[in-house]
């Protein structure tokens, strides 16, 4: 297990989060969510999963799962896809947090039911994301405007009809369920985008270790994209700090 040593000793930490890194080495966890965990006082205790077993969570607040290449039923080529879910499913049980980003946002959903599959466009870059009614009600964004910008970095999504006891948050011209959660455990969440990466450092970094995937047809205009993130670095990073600080709060 790696911990984030951005956490000092004697730091008055309020959560302590178990975080699923997932699943290539060049992904990491992302420069505005590791910022604005320190700056809230969260401590991420990071597993690389494709490499390190799972621990148990008797001693985590809530459960956090990255994003990553598999698709979630794709166990035979990545086995610890079978940890990770048994992981997700006993978090549900016993009713603690849980927020998942892209692959963590799809492994959430077929534990609770809903069927995960090719969306209908890869969803690369950025995009404009609307909150939906419900998506106004819930915590998470509180202060957020009703529409804000996206960074996306997948093909499998959500598929709808869903789950009458799941709830869509946020939706966009290029994936109808971007964020939902579980109707009566606000706490129990998934996000689509993957906001927490969306830095210039991290993006190009992404870039540079996802070629073969980015030159799929439809290819990419991935300098474009680089653009768009110097463009709305600070602005998402200002936006990531809104929503991480809304969740702390609600689990408090």
């Amino acid at each position: 297990m790696a911990l984030d040593d951005g956490q000092g000793e004697g730091c008055p930490v309020t959560k302590r989060f178990l975080v699923f890194q997932q699943h290539m080495p060049w992904e990491g966890p992302g420069q505005n969510l590791l910022r604005t965990a320190r700056g809230a006082d969260v401590l991420l205790d990071i597993v690389e999963v494709w490499r390190a077993s799972i621990p148990s969570m008797t001693s985590y607040d809530g459960l956090m799962v990255l994003g990553g290449s598999p698709n979630v039923y794709q166990e035979e080529e990545y086995p610890f896809l079978k940890a990770e879910k048994a992981a997700i499913r006993q978090v549900i049980k016993e009713d603690k947090p849980f927020i998942g980003f892209c692959l963590g946002h799809q492994l959430l959903a077929e534990a609770l039911g809903a069927k995960v599959g090719p969306n209908f466009c890869r969803s690369v870059g950025f995009v404009e994301g609307h909150v939906t009614r419900a998506g106004r009600e819930h915590p998470l964004f509180k202060g957020m405007p009703r529409s804000f910008p996206l960074f996306k970095w997948h093909a499998q999504a959500v598929l709808s009809p869903l789950p009458k006891e799941l709830n869509v948050l946020v939706t966009s011209s290029e994936c109808q369920v971007e964020a939902f959660c579980l109707k009566g455990r606000p706490h129990v969440m998934g996000l689509q985008f993957d906001n927490h990466a969306a830095t210039v450092s991290d993006i190009q970094r992404w870039v540079e270790a996802d070629q073969a995937w980015l030159r799929q047809p439809p290819g990419v205009d991935t300098a474009a994209m680089v653009k768009h993130a110097e463009k709305y670095e600070a602005l998402m990073g200002e936006q990531f700090e809104c929503m991480f600080d809304n969740y702390v709060r609600l689990i408090l």
